[in-house]
């Protein structure tokens, strides 16, 4: 076979130097039909082996009436329908091949963001532990970080959230929206349990959720199972967390977790991005502003319970016990949480104000409770106990003995 070196050279020796072909055959050691084929070629020489054809070869005819009729029929089961018995790795490759011919293609469309359109959301499991107080640690499943993507700007948010309930997960949502200070026309989710889920061919969102995008006036759209590419930004910005976020860093708890993010996507917010051309600090300005105006009045979002103060004077939220004011008693009191704080209402007024406990099954007392409470137990008893028995003045029985007018002898 004529070397790709050797085909060069007669191309250039005839072309370029303009020696005749005979003289060129004679010079490089090639007979003169080679150097003809030479210089008929466009191509350069490449071997090709000879097809000897494949064992597939005689049953492809049966493939093929098993994909007319079930395009997606599995590979495996075509090897039983039809009793293939040799390797399975030579009969999934030609069914591979066969496939695209009679199940239409499924292509992922490119998708141009308008300003202030659309923004996507999602849950990230950092594959980390994470102390939260009162020697106890909680794992990434426990502790989920929403994230947030501006669709034109590509601007991005995160917060770290107690759980994945609609209490925190609603007011994490409203944190983003509140730090974005404007709110997308579109809000994209994947099936979470607290926002939505298909169901039935169609999107169905919770009750919490319609009240939640009622509030703001936008939209919430929730992507069809098993389609990742709907929300590719931010799955994107998740591999970017864990490859550079998370490398060498270490955290003392939520609260240091959430700083060193917040700084961290500040940073990257003025990174140039190469699909833009330019920083989502460029392009925020102008997604904002097609955006819909922040509502005057804040969505209801995170923990809100009504119940009657019990005599230990304890409230229950999230799994962990919260010391109230034991002068409330039996009273009708309100329970109101976000991410940060646990107060509780009577009347009004508040008769508990504590930091919101990330561990589990942890009771939280306040002093001034405790103090209280031993002092209304202390009056109680006081008011319960029977008062002490009064001295009777004993008289001698010769007073009795005069008042009734008995003498020694007994006359009177």
């Amino acid at each position: 076979m004529l070397s790709v070196e050797d085909w060069a050279e007669i191309r250039r020796l005839h072309r370029a130097e303009g020696i005749p072909i005979k003289q060129v055959a004679r010079v490089l050691g090639v007979s003169r039909n080679t150097v003809r084929t030479a210089l008929r070629s466009d191509q350069p020489p490449r071997y090709e082996r000879t097809s000897r054809g494949s064992a597939v070869d005689e049953v492809e005819p049966r493939i093929r009436e098993l994909l007319q009729a079930f395009p997606t029929m599995p590979a495996t089961v075509i090897a039983e329908r039809i009793g293939w018995t040799r390797s399975m790795t030579v009969l999934k490759k030609r069914v591979a091949e066969l496939r695209p011919v009679y199940l239409p293609p499924d292509p992922a469309s490119r998708t141009a963001y308008v300003a202030g359109e659309i923004a996507q959301f999602d849950l990230w499991f950092p594959p980390i532990t994470l102390p939260v107080g009162s020697g106890r640690s909680r794992t990434a499943k426990q502790l989920p970080v929403l994230t947030m993507v501006c669709g034109y700007s590509r601007w991005a948010a995160g917060v770290l959230i107690p759980s994945r309930s609609a209490e925190d997960l609603f007011a994490g949502w409203w944190q983003l929206l509140a730090g974005l200070g404007a709110v997308p026309r579109v809000l994209v989710w994947d099936g979470e349990g607290a926002v939505g889920r298909w169901r039935g061919g169609r999107s169905e969102l919770t009750a919490e959720c319609q009240g939640f995008r009622g509030t703001l006036g936008t939209k919430v759209l929730i992507c069809r199972p098993a389609d990742p590419e709907a929300k590719g930004l931010v799955e994107r910005l998740h591999d970017y967390l864990e490859r550079s976020f998370l490398p060498g860093r270490t955290f003392t708890g939520p609260a240091d977790f959430n700083a060193q993010i917040s700084v961290w996507l500040g940073l990257v917010n003025t990174r140039s991005r190469r699909a833009l051309g330019c920083a989502p600090i460029d392009r925020i300005a102008a997604d904002r502003e097609r955006m819909l105006p922040l509502p005057p009045v804040a969505p209801a979002t995170g923990w809100r319970s009504s119940t009657r103060l019990a005599r230990d004077h304890y409230v229950r939220l999230d799994g962990n016990d919260y010391s109230v004011h034991p002068a409330v008693i039996g009273r009708r009191v309100e329970v109101v949480a976000d991410l940060h704080r646990v107060r509780v209402l009577c009347d009004g007024r508040v008769v508990a104000d504590h930091d919101r406990i990330w561990a589990k099954h942890q009771t939280i007392s306040a002093e001034e409770h405790v103090t209280a409470a031993k002092a209304l137990r202390a009056a109680r008893i006081g008011l319960l106990r029977p008062p002490p028995p009064t001295e009777v003045e004993i008289r001698s029985l010769s007073d009795y003995d005069a008042a009734l007018g008995l003498t020694d002898g007994g006359v009177a």
